[in-house]
């Protein structure tokens, strides 16, 4: 049973880019369904709901999101679905929910949670979420370090003491950006290095100190806004906000400040869900390794991924492909290039194809 003064943000406003032509700015990937009925920020409420109840969990996104994630979470009060007014990255979004919560329960103790994991042991999972709680309540700021499986070059690192254990909260030794693969081998071999997946937790009033100190001109900003209840404060916030320094919450306070703890999690089945690739490998295949969502006649060909509702799609001596049909927009591509999916958005930008986005 969770505290009354313990509550969940959960950040909801990127567009999911390598998700393209599904994930567009008004249908983004956390709001997509790719393993079964729930999305994937429906499956995240769900799997915190136990520990965070979700009449005291806050969702940052995007104006274009608000209304379908309000559709999809009837759960979750309307008022705690928050556009925000610029895309700012973490730091400003995290400052803005402890205003907010700070401003309503000077006590109040708040996790940060992405809106498009996955998490396949939620109970195990769970109960790190309840040890970090535990942890910011004592006015540290607790950061969970995934288990690495492999040398992974897109994330961010941790760094924890040699002796630490599986949900004891240990001093973090250091921060580390994206490694290189070499570093990322030795980081992995090392055993004491943790994928950092972006889920924090602090009392309000430590992150508003936190940023004080260290991103002084958005945390003034920020104080200057009424309470979260006041008639005032939406226009104030549309007026306040895109002055904020545009950085996120790692740079500005994670790799500077003094009181930070780990908790390592050991193996919770956990999943970024970067890239088709990765839905690729979360997917039931069939025997020669093809993941098909709807209707597909596969011959001679073999591990591919079929994206296709409402359309038949046959595959004939081809391999390794990510295929996507949506109403206005066809992907193929090659799966082993699913990360740069996103590239493709950025010259459809360049092109002024905004129907498209």
């Amino acid at each position: 049973m969770s505290k009354s003064n313990q509550y969940g943000l959960i950040l909801a406003g990127g567009r999911g880019t390598r998700f393209w032509p599904r994930s567009r700015r008004a249908r983004a990937k956390q709001v997509l369904s790719f393993f079964g009925e729930r999305s994937l920020i429906q499956q995240t409420v769900y799997r915190l709901s136990p520990v965070i109840p979700p009449e005291r969990q806050w969702i940052l996104t995007s104006a274009a999101l608000v209304d379908v994630i309000r559709k999809q979470l009837p759960e979750i009060p309307k008022r705690q679905i928050l556009a925000e007014p610029a895309q700012r990255n973490t730091a400003p979004a995290i400052g803005l929910a402890a205003h907010i919560l700070h401003s309503l329960d000077p006590d109040a103790v708040f996790g940060v949670f992405p809106a498009d994991h996955l998490i396949a042991k939620e109970a195990a999972y769970r109960k790190l979420v309840r040890a970090a709680f535990r942890e910011a309540e004592q006015g540290r700021i607790v950061v969970l370090g995934v288990q690495p499986k492999w040398p992974e070059t897109g994330y961010g690192y941790v760094e924890f003491p040699r002796e630490s254990q599986p949900g004891i909260a240990s001093p973090v030794k250091s921060f580390r950006e994206k490694p290189d693969l070499a570093t990322a081998r030795k980081f992995l071999a090392a055993k004491r290095f943790y994928w950092n997946a972006g889920m924090f937790f602090w009392r309000a009033d430590t992150v508003l100190n936190a940023l004080r100190e260290h991103l002084p001109k958005t945390a003034t900003l920020l104080a200057g806004l009424p309470g979260a209840g006041s008639r005032a404060f939406p226009s104030r916030l549309k007026s306040v906000f895109p002055h904020c320094e545009n950085i996120s919450i790692d740079y500005a306070v994670m790799e500077k400040a003094k009181n930070v703890a780990g908790i390592s999690t050991g193996d919770i089945g956990w999943n970024d869900v970067g890239s088709w690739h990765a839905v690729y490998e979360l997917a039931r295949r069939d025997a020669d390794g093809n993941a098909v969502r709807g209707d597909a006649l596969v011959t001679e060909s073999s591990g591919n991924y079929v994206d296709a509702e409402g359309k038949l799609v046959a595959l004939l001596g081809v391999r390794d492909l990510v295929v996507v049909d949506t109403p206005d927009a066809l992907l193929i591509a090659d799966r082993s290039r699913s990360q740069q999916v996103g590239d493709l958005v950025k010259l459809l930008e360049k092109q002024k194809r905004d129907h498209l986005l």
